[in-house]
């Protein structure tokens, strides 16, 4: 929808081993309850972090955790951290 409106109401299916994996959270940005269930709320509606050895496997679980939500027409970046990754990130970055 962006730069126009966004479809609303549209139903989201996150499945329950999201929310029992440590390792991956899901934030709510354009999310309701309608009736008992999920839905979109907005544009940019969800954001699926994790937290990995390195930046890379960081950054694959958060992709296939993302894979696993279920949204009609809904898709998802890939191309987050792609500069730390290349750069050859191994760890926690050092304070700047």
């Amino acid at each position: 929808g962006y730069p126009g409106d966004y479809p609303k109401a549209i139903p989201i299916d996150i499945p329950a081993e999201l929310a029992a994996d440590p390792a991956v959270v899901v934030f709510h940005a354009g999310t309701t309850l309608q009736d008992g269930r999920l839905v979109s709320n907005g544009g940019r509606i969800l954001n699926v972090t994790a937290t990995g050895a390195t930046v890379a496997e960081a950054a694959e679980r958060s992709r296939s955790a993302a894979a696993k939500i279920r949204i009609d027409g809904g898709h998802f970046r890939r191309d987050i951290g792609w500069r730390e990754i290349a750069r050859g990130a191994s760890g926690p970055h050092p304070a700047r």
